[in-house]
């Protein structure tokens, strides 16, 4: 028979082998030479033959955002047959950990992807879970595909001119980040080398005013914007001042140039500007760098600012740069840097909306090590400012959105399940006065429909099993860079996260532990299935005295986990391999290394002879539940007696109900077993008692209120008898 020292002598190895088990991926996390990003000569320090093979030799850094030229050597000539660019010289797109994942992407001259290759990530899901092959497979698609083409995750449209890729089972919003920096970095390069084409966009037409607008008049109408980086955004500490604090504007616009120019200054501005060119400005109000970049040389780059229109990008050397003198406008602010650029592609249109960029170098925490990062703010001139008003513009929907859209589906049935198991536990004292200790399904029905459809629904075929790693994840999030986007590319977690939150605040952490957590349910089930198959003599509770040291292990954890995510995030997540989840439902028990599979299965094997081990006693996810759960707004019923009867103890598997009667409502599972007894005149000891003092008496037996009481029979006053009748 299985023991407390038995339960020991399992839980204890199987950790250390699931921690023994943790290896790292092959490029998570590396340290990559700080010249990959910074040295002219990127080919040096990054494998580029390998993303385009053809090529011999390579260049220096071109362009802005840059990209080195591939050649091979025909006949002694040098003929150049492709781009090599790094992913993070060209956007920032986080992945789900928030960090970009670093590629090198060759293209050839006709725009076809030649190769791809991962040169760091820091996803945990690649870290223990999904092989790092499984993204090279995914990568591998991208081969042969022209840069120009509608390249998305999903099934294939040819209808809509759409080619799908297959995503990773698991790892959605990694690969859904990944095909971004796909596209946007060939996009990027292929525009600048000519493989794709400025989009032509009919030029605006300004009406004659007027008008003199005062500052706080440009900034209401949105003439005048603000784009403020904090220190934080850029990994740096912050001193009460913003990194960079800066108002810009577009200047073609008669109104609004002559107002911040004065008309002299408007007058001078357009006499230089040719047909076709824009001019807008630039102003830092405050700010601890500058916009303009400390690198800059004469035939240089402006690279700190870019103006983004659609999918074109519009970069500013040295001849684009005008002085700003000063700003006439009514109530303009003061600045410490100035400048006026000339955006002068064709492609360019103010009748359209645009974004300035400003980009700059983040600083890992954790490493120190510098990554790119950009920031925008979009600018549109208001409908007055236009003649005949803003076109219409048909903007696509983002990632996310379109994420949501195609698991419709999905989404539906998982909130519909949701709120079914919300609203019978909301109904639970109707649903428990109908059931009995002999006959529990009334409130079973439910809580064991919940239990099949979060195991086979929501665990094995929506893999949307919450984790402790989406805790630390989005705990780092709130303290450092909250990005909506990141959390809403994988709408289930999102949506059993809200759910989850309101739930523990309403009722406790038990409506989720206990009724909806795939692994729970799985683990619940097992031991009520080994029951049925006659294994009851076989199965134990642990004392409770033992259980009340052990259950302190699983906050400990939680803990450790939270204080190690502030040093490494990476070991945080290795080590929050201790929860069995990902084993069982998104990798599968046979498809991992055996210590895993060991670990994962020796918990679901020891759940046959003793109620939920993990949940009870390992689980960190449960402690992060548990803690807010002491604030619910509605707990279970009690009794006065209940101080003193044993009755709903004995029969508790959460060993949450101590010896005094009281309940531990951080580690209950709501399976309200205690409330049907609380309303069973036959299995609650204070109603058997009156309700066998009734029979005695011949008394009826009156319903039982909500206090859990036969109501009290009150004899009625004898009626005076009528006048002149005795």
């Amino acid at each position: 028979m299985f023991s407390q020292r038995t339960l020991r002598r399992l839980l204890v190895p199987l950790t250390v082998l699931l921690l023994a088990g943790a290896s790292h991926a092959d490029t998570y996390e590396v340290k990559l030479p700080p010249e990959l990003s910074s040295s002219p000569r990127l080919c040096d320090y990054a494998p580029c033959r390998e993303v385009l093979p053809e090529a011999t030799t390579f260049s220096e850094r071109k362009g802005q955002p840059s990209y080195v030229e591939g050649y091979r050597d025909d006949a002694g000539q040098k003929k150049k047959v492709g781009y090599v660019m790094l992913s993070t010289d060209i956007t920032d797109i986080p992945a789900y950990s928030g960090k970009p994942v670093v590629s090198l992407i060759g293209m050839d001259t006709a725009g076809k992807f030649t190769g791809v290759k991962i040169l760091k990530h820091s996803e945990p899901i690649l870290l223990l879970g999904i092989p790092e092959s499984a993204l090279v497979k995914f990568n591998n698609q991208y081969l042969g595909q022209f840069v120009g083409d509608n390249i998305e995750i999903g099934r294939s449209r040819p209808e809509e001119n759409l080619i799908g890729l297959d995503a990773i089972t698991g790892a959605t919003v990694t690969v859904i980040a990944q095909n971004q920096v796909m596209m946007t970095s060939g996009t990027e390069v292929a525009k600048q080398v000519g493989i794709l084409k400025p989009v032509i966009r009919p030029q605006a037409r300004f009406p004659i005013s007027d008008a003199a607008p005062g500052w706080a008049d440009l900034v209401a109408d949105g003439s005048v914007q603000h784009l403020v980086v904090k220190p934080e955004d850029v990994g740096l500490k912050s001193d009460g001042r913003p990194y960079m604090d800066l108002w810009f504007g577009y200047l073609n616009q008669p109104t609004i140039g002559r107002a911040l120019l004065g008309k002299d200054g408007y007058a001078s501005l357009m006499a230089r500007l040719k047909e076709g060119e824009h001019a807008i400005f630039i102003i830092r109000t405050a700010g601890m760098d500058s916009f303009k970049g400390s690198g800059f040389v004469r035939g240089g780059i402006y690279d700190r600012v870019q103006v983004r229109q659609d999918k074109d990008s519009f970069t500013f050397r040295d001849l684009d740069y005008v002085n700003l003198w000063g700003l006439s406008a009514a109530g303009a602010p003061a600045y410490d840097e100035s400048a006026i650029f000339i955006i002068r592609g064709k492609g360019f249109s103010a009748a359209y909306p645009w974004k300035l960029v400003f980009l700059g170098n983040k600083i890992d925490k954790e490493t120190a090590a510098k990554t790119f990062a950009n920031f925008d703010k979009e600018y549109w001139l208001a409908d007055a400012y236009l003649e005949g008003g803003r076109p219409e513009v048909i903007k696509p929907d983002p990632t996310w959105l379109k994420v949501w859209k195609d698991k419709a589906l999905q989404i539906g049935a998982f909130i519909v399940l949701l709120l079914v198991v919300a609203g019978a536990y909301a109904n639970r004292d109707r649903l428990v006065r109908r059931s009995s200790h002999k006959n529990k399904w009334p409130v079973n029905a439910f809580k064991y429909t919940g239990w099949l459809l979060s195991i086979g629904f929501v665990g094995f075929q929506a893999m949307a099993q919450p984790s402790i790693t989406q805790v630390l994840t989005w705990f780092h999030s709130l303290l450092f860079q909250w990005q909506w986007e990141l959390f809403l590319s994988d709408p289930l977690i999102f949506i059993f996260w809200i759910f989850i939150i309101v739930t523990v605040f309403v009722w406790g952490r038990g409506l989720f532990c206990g009724w909806l957590c795939p692994f729970g349910s799985l683990s619940e089930l097992l031991y009520k299935l080994g029951r049925a198959c006659g294994l009851k003599r076989f199965q134990f509770h642990l004392p409770q005295a033992l259980h009340d040291r052990l259950k302190g292990l699983k906050y400990a954890i939680f803990f450790g986990l939270l204080a190690v995510s502030f040093f490494s995030m990476g070991l945080a997540e290795k080590l929050a391999e201790i929860e069995p989840f990902k084993t069982t439902f998104l990798v599968g028990l046979l498809n991992r290394s055996w210590p895993y599979t060991l670990f994962a299965g020796g918990l679901l094997g020891l759940s046959i002879f003793t109620e939920r081990p993990f949940c009870k006693y390992l689980c960190p996810l449960g402690a992060a539940l548990a803690m807010p759960t002491t604030f619910r707004w509605f707990g279970l019923k009690r009794k006065e007696e209940c101080t003193r009867c044993k009755a709903c103890a004995k029969g508790c598997g959460s060993l949450a109900i101590d010896t005094k009667g009281n309940i531990d409502q951080r580690e209950c599972m709501l399976c309200l077993d205690c409330m049907v007894l609380y309303y069973d005149d036959h299995a609650c000891p204070p109603l058997a008692q009156e309700r066998k003092r009734r029979d005695k008496a011949g008394q009826p037996l009156t319903p039982i209120d909500t206090r859990g009481y036969f109501i009290p029979i009150h004899p009625a006053p004898a009626r005076p008898a009528p006048e002149g009748k005795s």
